[in-house]
């Protein structure tokens, strides 16, 4: 425990006013930072923006977060979960020097502090949250529910670094905060990190009470103490009293933590903060006669008429004045001595600490040669394997490989082993801390698996995870990565916003398999059916983002290789778990991976000397043999006709060049399509897709595109391409539909396809099984 005489309160308290008179100027002033003459309206920003309730709270632990990690030489950051309170982290960031090392313009002296706060909620300037552009950050702030799962995915595997993590009282009411709690049963005492949470309870969310800090604290420490936690309280309004009850309970904290990792073993009640202070602390107390400090009024801007209002800009000066900045900058604004007191050196300041910049401690994942782990594919179609447990040799290697460094992980929501991953438990085990009963299989206090049933955790630990500078691959079922449709989105954001910043170095990619797709759940049925995950990813950053639909096994450990390596990109991966077809070797998966698309000569009819009549296109494993069967049956049946079939793996191949890296110019899309030919594009998710991808190109009019149109259920699995017009009768009357001359010659073709499809719409409701002649369909051309 802290000896009161240890604790230099002075100091501790002229830094929390400090950052409070930033944070306070960062909202409202665009000149005079230092007060140095009266304030006037044209001191005022013209538009208030930025939340002032939160700030002092986080000021506070800033505060003391400083102290602990100068007076223990601790390897420390902060996730700050309540985003809001960018004004705090910019401010504290700006005192350590940090925020002037990357910005050398906005320096520590009074022409500093004026460009900090003009810059602030500013045209060219910086957001009101705390974002990528601010030193020691990792964590997004626009939306809430995310830090905590942030904050373990920067522990583990990171021993020795001490993640605090602030969570709001309003973020702590979302779902994945709730979740994340339970982060601390996957956290091995020993060899990663530790998290210490601050829950700050200032009583309000926007315009409403928030749950946890009206209810009991009995019942706030049952319900904390039943996640595992050991919670320890800081609660009050006087300054003096609050920094000495926060100092105490930091210093207890840590000796906590240090007994926990000490002991090495077993699953430690963790300690944790729950810090009650007033929002807006110390910020006007009234304003037009209604109370404001400790109300949810103080959430954004207190006074909000202050250029108009002679008394609301009374109240600001006097307001800033209360901070008595004369005492904690110097006359050129510089931060005194007692104000940097307790500020650590260096790196070991929060807005430096290099696990913030994950990418300075990134290091190369080791990948084998894919020959070691390569199908053999010397004829088309002639075998099958399971693409995924193909790719989990691959997996398993890589975490055999880097079971010294540590810096390789695999989560998903309990289905490692469903989505046919689970060589990887050769290697290592499902990270557990809780319970182990005899029965349970490949549970281990140090494994580097990560299985919860909850893809926003899966989600959030793998961002810490990546943020932090290390490698991981995010495997899910197809339809359920919806849930974490937002998540990626801030994380895209981030990654884009990261780019343009050249402080921040490149971090390994977050890395998702999607299995168990849309084509396979005829066993799941319809609720599981929902390809759409790809389309709300192309909305986004073209920059960023990545998707890639290997046909096949050895196409599939090309891709990974490719992603495993890559920085700063969200890719998402769609592949099959069930037995498919080896179409290519290894040597041209990776000549077709590289070019993204192309012809696969071998299952067309061009003999070179024309055109082709007509384009058979497809993208993802089961359209693609779909293709090569409609393929197989118009060579048998109208051998005349010249066929081009044409595979995507890269689906930003499609867009136009200008608006993707990837995408292809218009020669040679049309030299790929053709420009004024049909093309039966079978597509693995909404057909709309291509359409969009394609809008501009010369041949759109061309473009007839057969994929999922939610039409599923429980049925056969060829069942389910009928339901959708995405089987190989319907695409060979597709082509005979709109290649010109062939409605009237091949009527007899046509006539034949869809007696196949009335065949077997009865034979699955007699027989259960899909026709023999689907059922035991191959390549054999």
């Amino acid at each position: 425990m802290t000896n009161d005489r240890e604790v230099d309160l002075a100091a501790l308290n002229a830094h929390w006013r400090a950052a409070n008179y930033l944070a306070v100027g960062q909202i409202y002033l665009m000149a005079n930072p230092l007060l140095t003459e009266p304030l006037r309206p044209e001191h005022i920003k013209p538009r208030l923006l930025g939340h002032w309730g939160t700030s002092p709270g986080l000021n506070l632990v800033h505060t003391h977060l400083n102290r602990v990690i100068r007076d223990r030489d601790l390897n420390a950051m902060c996730v700050w979960g309540p985003g809001h309170g960018g004004p705090a982290v910019l401010a504290n960031s700006w005192l350590d020097g940090s925020y002037s090392q990357v910005y050398p313009d906005v320096s520590r002296d009074a022409a500093g502090m004026g460009r900090l706060f003009r810059q602030f909620s500013f045209p060219g300037g910086v957001p009101s949250h705390v974002a990528p552009e601010t030193p020691g950050s990792i964590h997004e702030g626009g939306e809430l529910g995310y830090s905590l799962a942030h904050a373990y995915g920067a522990a583990f595997d990171n021993p020795g670094l001490l993640v605090a993590c602030v969570i709001g009282d309003g973020e702590a009411e979302t779902g994945p905060l709730a979740a994340s709690w339970h982060s601390n049963k996957f956290l091995d005492p020993a060899r990663d990190g530790a998290v210490l949470p601050i829950l700050h309870l200032n009583g309000y969310k926007i315009a409403n009470p928030t749950v946890l800090s009206r209810i009991p604290q009995a019942e706030l420490d049952s319900l904390l103490t039943g996640y595992g936690y050991a919670p320890i309280h800081v609660t009050g309004s006087d300054p003096d009293a609050v920094h000495l009850s926060m100092a105490r309970a930091m210093d207890d904290a840590l000796e906590r933590i240090a007994r926990a990792r000490e002991q090495g073993s077993g699953r430690p009640a963790w300690p944790m903060i729950v810090l009650r202070t007033p929002k807006g602390w110390t910020g006007p107390v009234e304003v037009d006669g209604v109370p404001v400090e400790g109300t949810w009024r103080s959430h954004q801007v207190p006074l909000t008429t202050v250029r108009e209002n002679p008394e609301h800009l009374r109240q600001l000066e006097s307001w800033l004045r209360s901070y008595r900045p004369q005492e904690l900058f110097d006359t050129d604004g510089r931060p005194t001595e007692q104000v940097l007191a307790c500020v650590p050196d260096g790196e070991l300041c929060l807005g430096a600490n290099p696990h913030a910049n994950g990418g300075l401690l990134t290091r190369d994942l080791p990948i084998p040669p894919l020959e070691h782990f390569a199908v053999p594919a010397d004829k088309p179609g002639a075998t099958l394997h399971e693409p995924t447990r193909v790719l989990g040799g691959l997996l398993a290697r890589i975490a055999a490989d880097t079971a010294e460094s540590r810096n390789f992980r695999v989560v998903g929501p309990d289905e490692t082993a469903s989505n046919r991953l689970e060589a990887i438990y050769d290697v290592t085990g499902k990270a557990w801390q809780a319970e182990i009963l005899e029965s349970d299989e490949h549970l281990a206090r140090d494994g580097r698996v990560m299985e919860i049933l909850s893809e926003h955790l899966c989600q959030g630990w793998l961002e810490g995870y990546n943020l932090t500078g290390r490698h991981g691959l995010f495997s899910c079922y197809e339809a359920f990565v919806h849930i974490v449709d937002s998540m990626v989105n801030q994380h895209i954001k981030w990654l884009k916003t990261s780019r343009r910043l050249p402080w921040r170095a490149p971090i390994p990619s977050l890395n998702y398999l999607l299995t168990s797709h849309v084509w396979r759940q005829d066993h799941n049925g319809f609720s599981h059916q929902d390809p759409g995950f790809v389309d709300h990813v192309l909305n986004k950053s073209p920059e960023v983002v990545r998707v890639y639909l290997p046909p096949d096994a050895n196409t599939l450990l090309s891709v990974a290789d490719h992603v495993l390596r890559s920085r700063d990109y969200v890719n998402v991966i769609v592949a099959g778990k069930q037995p498919c077809f080896d179409w290519l070797s290894l040597d041209e998966a990776r000549a077709h991976c590289a070019r993204g698309a192309g012809i696969w000569e071998w299952a067309g009819t061009e003999d070179g000397t024309r055109e082709p009549d007509v384009v058979l296109a497809c993208a993802g494993d089961v359209p693609t043999q779909e293709v090569l069967a409609a393929a197989s049956l118009l060579r048998r049946h109208l051998p005349d006709l010249a066929v081009r079939v044409v595979n995507v793996v890269d689906m930003t191949k499609l867009l136009p060049r200008e608006e993707h890296p990837h995408g292809m110019a218009d020669l040679e899309y049309d030299a790929l399509f053709t420009p004024d030919r049909p093309v039966i594009f079978a597509y693995h998710g909404y057909p709309w897709l291509i359409h969009r991808l394609a809008y501009r190109r010369t041949g759109h009019a061309n473009l007839h595109v057969r994929g999922y149109k939610e039409s599923g259920t429980t049925t056969t699995p060829f069942d389910m391409v009928v339901l959708n017009d995405l089987d190989r009768f319907r695409l060979v009357m597709d082509v005979i539909d709109r290649v010109p001359g062939l409605a009237t010659r091949a009527a007899g073709v046509r006539q034949t396809m869809t007696d196949h499809r009335t065949r077997h719409h009865a034979w699955i409701r007699e027989h259960g099984t899909d026709l023999p002649e689907v059922a035991d369909w191959s390549w054999s051309e």
